[in-house]
């Protein structure tokens, strides 16, 4: 008979801090994992000052949203901004494009 405590877990209750918050459970990474950590998803760190407000607007919209954090937040909201104005560019150059190519035509 296994006497160890089974853990019913939901996606829920990790998204919600029910588990995976108890800093028992933690440790500080090495420089070197935590650069393997960074390189594997992509990330870099970056130092960047905010209004105090701004950072309070994310935190509260984040708590509102039931979020873990409001840096994820803020990194969503980059990355789709960076994306849009992409589109934006790239349709201000296929633009362009034709256009030259209309007049070479003419």
């Amino acid at each position: 008979m296994n006497d160890e405590k089974m853990i019913e877990d939901t996606a829920e209750d990790w998204e919600n801090g029910k588990f995976g918050q108890d800093t028992e459970h933690t440790r500080k990474v090495s420089r070197e994992d935590q650069g393997a950590i960074e390189e594997t998803l992509g990330l870099k760190m970056i130092s960047i000052r905010l209004p105090a407000d701004l950072i309070q607007a994310y935190k509260d919209i984040s708590e509102y949203r039931g979020l873990y954090g409001y840096q994820p937040l803020m990194r969503d909201a980059l990355k789709r901004f960076a994306e849009s104005e992409m589109k934006v560019i790239m349709t201000e150059v296929a633009e362009e494009k034709r256009k030259k190519a209309s007049i070479k035509a003419a």
